[in-house]
């Protein structure tokens, strides 16, 4: 099932392109990465789609209209800095917004549980740290048991430790089924929460697509021999090895992230090949990300 349908969908402030003729679907059980530069965008694009900005041009359609004009109630949002009333508790925190949302029976133990915040839901708020008051912020998102989470930076500022809680949280959601949209500039958290990902710059969507196929931290070896054919033949039928292209003058193998040069080398050598040529080359995530990014959009 398609969750998110987003068509062409622009917002400019003045002379400003904050989001440029951007489209995107999410489906059901991705974990959804919208990844991009400060000012690429992101907090746009999730503000128009939760109808809290208002497009300029383009459509977006939420869970394929199965909900008509009222989808939010199968939305949670954690937008902005949590903002909870500071000598109240937690759970008492908890129980202000589900009032106001007029929820039924919430099951608050069962959400503080998730958020490993069971055993604290009686301190009060100022006495969290950052990290502690995100994952409370998460817990607000969830009353009502959405279908849709959606995070803004869930993981800006906090210590290493913080973030891998945060990271551990947003995980343990998606496991129980959820479809997660979550916006970053933080290329490691993308990689190591999202299924997949759009890469924004100025408002433009540059790349999208399931994140190995997007963003991958495969390798590749510059090879050549004296008989090309016979190398050809070889290369042909390893299983570890994802393409062969020409290049230049000799021949580029893209591999998996585990395969050695060494072993190329060896195989070549058993069935008497001769190679003139071998160079082992790995591209880590970081640089292929600012491959995608550099260039200035016209």
């Amino acid at each position: 099932m398609t969750i998110l349908s987003i068509n062409q969908l622009s917002k400019h402030y003045g002379r400003i392109h904050a989001v440029d003729g951007l489209s995107l679907t999410v489906e059901e059980g991705n974990i959804f990465g919208i990844l991009g530069p400060n000012g690429s965008g992101k907090t746009t694009t999730l503000g128009m789609i939760l109808n809290i900005i208002f497009p300029d041009s383009g459509t977006y359609d939420w869970f394929e209209g199965r909900f008509g004009n009222n989808p939010r109630r199968h939305i949670g949002a954690l937008l902005e800095t949590p903002n909870f009333y500071p000598y109240l508790s937690a759970l008492d925190n908890l129980k202000i917004v589900a009032h106001v949302r007029k929820l039924k029976d919430p099951d608050f133990d069962g959400i503080l549980e998730l958020v490993n915040l069971k055993g604290r839901e009686h301190d009060l708020f100022r006495t969290y740290s950052f990290g502690m008051k995100q994952r409370l912020a998460i817990a607000s998102a969830m009353l009502g048991d959405p279908d849709v989470l959606i995070f803004d930076e869930p993981t800006n500022g906090l210590d290493p430790q913080g973030i891998a809680e945060v990271r551990e949280t947003i995980l343990e959601i998606a496991n129980r089924g959820k479809t997660i949209l979550m916006a970053s500039h933080i290329l490691d958290e993308v990689e190591k929460i999202c299924t997949h990902v759009a890469i924004l710059k100025k408002g433009r969507l540059l790349a999208t697509g399931q994140v190995g196929a997007i963003l991958s931290d495969e390798q590749w070896i510059e090879v050549e021999a004296t008989e090309r054919n016979k190398l050809k033949a070889l290369l042909a039928n390893i299983p570890e090895l994802k393409s062969v292209t020409e290049k230049d003058r000799f021949l580029l193998v893209t591999t998996q992230p585990d395969f050695q040069a060494a072993t190329l080398n060896q195989l070549a050598f058993q069935q008497g090949i001769l190679l003139t040529h071998l160079v082992s080359r790995s591209k880590s995530l970081e640089s292929e990300f600012l491959e995608i990014t550099k260039e200035d959009l016209v």
